[in-house]
């Protein structure tokens, strides 16, 4: 585990003795869904599956909860835990507790995401930061209690605020859908709790864009805090024909913020991309997924970028359209929850693990 808190300079995350932690993570989802539970516990013990995480060489985990999950805190069913009968009876936030308190154990530390704010695996109702159930003062209030509850939890480093904004959220604009003075508001009562953890925040278009930025750069009431999170899939793209098309696109809408110096530098934390894990034309060759793929993790190694692979999962968590139990055919790990579903897709990801650059 980095010398903790964390902090940024520029375009790079510090540890506390001012040495360069990139973040090298994987998404383990479960508790934003129905069951309030990340998926795996039915099949493999906590401890075992944290061990087997940092054992391929990931240092952090993104763990993603909806608000639903946070406010009803439900006895979890136990069907959902059944490798781990020391965990049976636990609320959701008791479990959460267990697993952060586990990867701790492994020198893994966690950035929360609030993925959504009802306990669902995707719906368009989710795409701002609120919804007619959840209103914006719900969602800064349940900010508020998670930064209370894990302010002085030394694996705890970060808060990624939404997850994906989308339906018509904007830069600036409209109060009702400008995502900058949202992400503002939350960070604001997240620092004054916290002032010791990362903000991360996401661009909108599904994390996609950032380009507001550029012209209209965020700054935070703590300086040292802020990170920039952005994600990627193959269908965010036409057809990736060469890497240089990919890094067109891609530093246009989220790549420049790592240029150094800048009002809007930040650290830039891709915190999705993945792909499928069914054969090696997922991850290369001339497939649409595979050529994007080995693209892509060539342009996170060129700008040494930090990143979250999703997901972890070897199997499903219960949601819409998802078969609790059912391998999951994007995750790292196979439905043992114990292997790589696919080495060379972890053979990819282990070679971008380790950082090349450091801050001067």
């Amino acid at each position: 585990m980095p010398a903790v808190p964390l902090h940024t300079s520029d375009r790079w995350i510090l540890d506390a003795n001012g040495e360069r932690f990139k973040l090298a993570s994987v998404n383990w989802y479960g508790f934003a869904d129905i069951d309030y539970c990340p998926a795996g516990l039915e099949i493999a013990e906590l401890d075992a599956i944290a061990e087997t995480i940092a054992a391929m060489g990931f240092n952090s985990i993104r763990l993603p909860f909806s608000l639903e999950m946070v406010i009803e805190n439900p006895v979890i069913d136990p069907v959902v835990l059944a490798a781990n009968p020391s965990l049976q009876g636990l609320t959701a936030l008791e479990l959460l507790d267990e697993v952060i308190d586990a990867l701790a154990r492994q020198g893994l530390v966690t950035i929360l995401d609030n993925h959504s704010s009802e306990a669902v695996w995707y719906s368009l109702e989710n795409g701002l930061w609120y919804t007619d159930e959840y209103p914006e003062d719900v969602w800064i209030s349940t900010w508020e209690f998670v930064a209370e509850r894990y302010q002085n939890h030394p694996a705890v480093v970060g808060y990624e605020l939404r997850n994906e904004l989308r339906n018509g959220a904007t830069w600036g604009g409209p109060p009702e859908t400008d995502w900058k003075a949202a992400a503002l508001r939350a960070s604001d009562a997240i620092l004054a709790i916290d002032p010791d953890g990362l903000i991360v925040v996401e661009g909108i278009n599904y994390g996609a864009d950032l380009s507001g930025v550029y012209t209209d750069p965020l700054e935070l009431s703590i300086p040292g805090r802020l990170v920039w999170a952005a994600h990627d899939y193959s269908w965010f793209h036409s057809p990736i024909t060469s890497y240089e098309h990919l890094a067109s696109d891609l530093g246009s809408t989220w790549g420049f913020v790592i240029v150094q110096n800048q009002p809007y530098t930040a650290p830039m934390w891709v915190s999705e991309f993945g792909t499928c894990n069914v054969s090696v034309n997922c991850i290369q060759g001339s497939a649409v997924e595979g050529a994007w793929f080995s693209n892509f993790i060539q342009h996170l190694a060129a700008g040494d970028i930090d990143w979250a692979y999703w997901p972890i999962n070897g199997t499903m968590a219960r949601g819409e359209g998802r078969e609790f139990g059912a391998t999951d055919w994007f995750g790292v790990l196979d439905p043992t929850w114990s292997e790589p579903a696919l080495p060379e897709l972890l053979t990819m990801l282990q070679g971008i693990q380790e950082p090349w650059a450091f801050p001067e």
